[in-house]
């Protein structure tokens, strides 16, 4: 006759068993609890005793009528407590057995840790912003770039065009870029700039550019400086671009915000 429906897994029963230390005394503890003497079998230098007459047991505690010696052999095996284990057939696991949390689909895998993650990881959160409009500064002064247009994100908070900065949501090491274009005014040209990347107020990296012949070289009225740096940041850390201008008229500079994004901020988080 044919058999109807899954085929059952192959299951085999066996009985606990627990050997003693023994030494000289009537008490011994078991490993598991029993209602009786009867859900033990007992045997003491390779022979069985009699339930209720040579020992009784309740819980984990086991106490012989004769005390034991050192040297003598005893263990018993549990009749009360089988010990069932199942071998599943071959490609009978699927993943609605999984107990695993996330997202379980193509892309993703199962981790050590019983949890499914997408391979490789994402660079995120990541930012590109520019300046769409010029930026005036004062002769010889150091100012922070706005930047009032961010061209994308990871999220619509990860750069804040009103402060003008970024701000660590997942701590990590990021990569972080800048580029400036700075022109003089009046003709005139720049003695020294500087495009320099703050962390949390202070500087921690920066590109400096400065012209060392004052009467042989032509005019410098426009430059481009770029700087990129890998930190290890926390959240909470924030990150500013400053730039700074000397020119040979005194008068202000301009940073450039033409629509070819002559400067611009942009970052990323490395995967881990």
């Amino acid at each position: 006759m044919p058999f109807i429906g899954n085929q059952p897994a192959l299951s085999f029963t066996s009985f606990a068993k627990q050997d003693f230390s023994t030494s000289a005394t009537t008490s011994y503890t078991l490993d598991n609890p029993v209602a009786n003497a009867n859900e033990l079998a007992l045997f003491i230098n390779f022979v069985r005793q009699e339930p209720t007459t040579s020992y009784s047991a309740s819980g984990t505690t086991l106490t012989l009528t004769s005390a034991t010696a050192s040297s003598d052999d005893m263990y018993c095996v549990y009749l009360g407590k089988a010990v069932q284990t199942v071998n599943p057939p071959n490609a009978s696991v699927g993943l609605s057995q999984l107990t695993a949390s996330g997202t379980k689909d193509a892309t993703t895998f199962l981790r050590g840790d019983n949890t499914f993650a997408v391979a490789g990881g994402t660079n995120s959160p990541y930012f590109f912003t520019h300046k769409s409009s010029n930026q005036s500064v004062n002769d010889d002064t150091t100012a922070k770039v706005t930047f009032d247009a961010s061209t994308f994100h990871s999220s619509s908070s990860v750069f804040d065009n009103t402060n003008d900065r970024f701000t660590v949501t997942s701590a990590g090491v990021y990569q972080l870029n800048a580029k400036a274009t700075l022109e003089s005014s009046g003709g005139g040209r720049f003695y020294s700039i500087e495009l320099r990347i703050y962390k949390n107020g202070s500087q921690i990296t920066g590109n400096v550019f400065h012209d060392r012949d004052d009467t042989n070289q032509d005019l410098i009225e426009q430059f481009t400086l770029s700087e990129s740096t890998l930190v290890n940041a926390s959240v909470n850390d924030y990150f500013e671009i400053f730039v700074y201008g000397d020119t040979e008229s005194g008068d202000a500079w301009t940073i450039n915000g033409s629509s070819t994004y002559l400067t611009t901020f942009s970052g990323y988080k490395l995967i881990g």
